[in-house]
């Protein structure tokens, strides 16, 4: 995931297709570090989202509108002032940089055609969005860098704009076969990490890409490759930059399991070509990611509170279980001293006084034992201490039994909350979630609230044999699922040993094919803690021999007949409804 160079230069090139000689009809600044531009083009109305936010810098084409404040920002006021109704002339790259700079002609307050110009850089936490005059004056930033806060360039009106060379890499788009040579093959580092490190606009994920196309081992130290890979590695590089030069993209995104997790503005070869979708346009591509990315971190925004709650009960529960688990092994002892006790009273009568210890024959084992007694006691007495002790660890054995059962339950539970909240897409997939910790007693319900109103739905698939598979989110969905929604023929699957969804498949009487026990076994594995191992273990059987205990939590199911299957989580080719 990178906002590289080569994607900035895919930008410009849509800028320049549809933006030239169009019309600042509005702007406005929805973000304190965000500026939305309506522009007026041949091609109808276009509206241009430019953020210069220290975690999600970006520039793309939009069709979704965002409000605005009800009293406009100094910057935007400013803007509206200059180059309001403002034509572009120009928007251009400088080398491979993460810069765009917008050209406008505006009149000015006397009539006279003046030139200012909107600078965008996307450096991550450096991001700005700067406004010059024509003589590369700042006229005024979004956000103001003083000396105090960079010693490399200040950002403040009436300053002098200039892009800072606090790196030294070179320029990919006019780099020579000496220089590239020089500049390259003398560094012992890995040759994708000497590429990224050399030139401007080139991120890990595209200098690994290259090292790809170019079959040469990316990790490989750069110093130590042989001439014919530096060759490879060259003439990969460069065609690469010529299609960057003449405008050749390819927008993609790769997904790992349905989530997206790189973009390149050209293809990424070195992922499979099912687990990547590719795009007409640059902006499509970064609204469609940047929403789809933004959901799962809103998501995970929204379960902060919910998650500190179940990581805390459940650390809570793990000391409380490894305490008994400690106490319940000091029990172990028992029934060695409810021997000494029985063999002090059949052999105690010929123990001399003041005696430290006594060998018996243990008539259980038939062994000869050593016994340590209290000199100070009787042989009656020893006995009787030992039967006291005892009788108490018995009682604190059987105490602990019934405890850490209920503590192993209580940490298995939390533990499938946690489950729960990891595969959680809606804000709607946290009501329910909530509403199991408030039953559980880890939320206490606010007087006088009403109970919130529950939306969300299982999980829905289809087999590749057409078979309707549904997967709970939550305990109570897997309960209902399992108990309201299957029928006695129906199939239910879920990992062994981890916490995870139930897996219901709709057999509708049909003796189910291979494919379904298959495909149902990896939505099982995929939706469980075990999703990140390279194999499952599932348990699958018919609904009908899946039962719940009286009073058992939610989630919480019991069966006797079962198979398994070994599988991986890759649900990628099963089709989501």
């Amino acid at each position: 995931m990178a906002f590289d160079g080569i994607t900035i230069a895919n930008i410009v090139k849509e800028c320049n297709d549809c933006l030239i000689g169009s019309r600042i009809y509005k702007i406005a600044q929805p973000e304190t570090d965000e500026l939305l531009l309506t522009l007026k083009t041949e091609q109808g109305q276009k509206r241009l989202l430019i953020s210069a936010s220290a975690s999600l810098p970006l520039i793309y084409f939009t069709e979704n509108n965002k409000p605005s404040p009800m009293t406009a920002p100094n910057f935007c006021m400013l803007l509206r002032k200059h180059i309001q109704n403002g034509r572009i002339v120009g928007i251009s790259q400088p080398g491979l940089e993460r810069i765009v700079r917008i050209d406008i002609e505006h009149l000015d307050e006397l009539g006279d055609l003046c030139k200012k110009t909107l600078v965008v850089e996307i450096m991550g936490k450096h991001s700005n969005i700067i406004f010059c005059n024509e003589d590369n004056k700042i006229i005024d930033s979004i956000k103001h860098i003083s000396g105090m806060v960079s010693s490399v360039r200040e950002v403040l009106p009436g300053r002098d704009y200039f892009i800072p060379e606090t790196q030294n890499k070179l320029c990919p788009l006019t780099i020579t076969r000496e220089d590239f040579y020089a500049a390259m093959f003398e560094k012992a580092v890995p040759s994708f990490k000497a590429l990224y490190q050399t030139f401007t606009g080139i991120s890990p994920v595209i200098a690994q890409e290259i090292c790809y196309r170019a079959k040469v081992d990316a990790d490989r130290s750069a110093s130590s490759l042989e001439d014919t890979d530096k060759e490879r590695l060259y003439e990969t590089f460069i065609a690469l930059m010529e299609n960057v030069k003449n405008g050749l993209f390819s927008p993609n995104i790769v997904y790992e399991n349905k989530t997206p997790v790189e973009f390149a503005a050209v293809s990424l070869t070195m992922y499979t070509e099912d687990s990547s979708v590719s795009y007409d346009s640059i902006s499509t591509l970064l609204e469609q990611y940047y929403a789809e990315k933004s959901a799962v971190t809103r998501i995970r925004q929204k379960s902060v509170d919910l998650r500190k709650i179940v990581q805390t009960a459940l650390e809570r529960n793990v000391k409380k279980y490894d305490l008994q688990l400690r106490q319940m092994k000091d029990t172990e002892k028992r029934d060695k001293y409810r021997v000494y006790g029985e063999l002090i009273n059949t052999y105690g009568y010929g123990v001399e006084s003041g005696a430290k210890s006594m060998e018996a024959l243990n008539y259980y084992t038939n062994e000869m034992m050593t016994i340590p007694l209290d000199p100070l006691l009787t042989p009656n007495e020893n006995a009787k201490k030992y039967f006291d002790k005892y009788n108490k660890l018995k009682r604190t054995y059987e105490a602990l039994s019934e405890l850490t059962l209920e503590v192993k339950e209580e940490i298995e539970h939390l533990e499938s909350i946690s489950a729960a909240l990891d595969i959680a897409l809606l804000e709607e997939d946290l009501v329910q979630i909530k509403e199991e910790l408030t039953q559980a007693g880890y939320i206490r319900r606010k007087y006088g609230t009403k109970k919130e109103k529950i939306t969300s739905k299982p999980f829905h698939y289809i087999s590749s044999d057409g078979y309707h598979m549904y997967v709970g989110k939550n305990n109570f969905q897997n309960d209902e699922l399992t108990f309201k929604f299957a029928v006695g023929n129906d199939w239910w699957f879920h990992a062994k040993t981890y916490p995870g969804s139930h897996v219901i498949v709709k057999t509708n009487g049909d003796e189910l094919p291979d494919r379904t026990f298959e495909e149902a076994g990896k939505l099982a594995a995929y939706y469980s803690k075990g999703r990140e191992q390279e194999k499952v273990e599932i348990d699958y059987t018919e609904k009908k021999n899946v039962k719940k205990p009286s009073g058992a939590k939610p989630g919480f199911v019991v069966y006797y007949t079962n198979y398994s299957m070994v599988i991986d989580s890759d649900i990628s080719g099963i089709t989501a409804l």
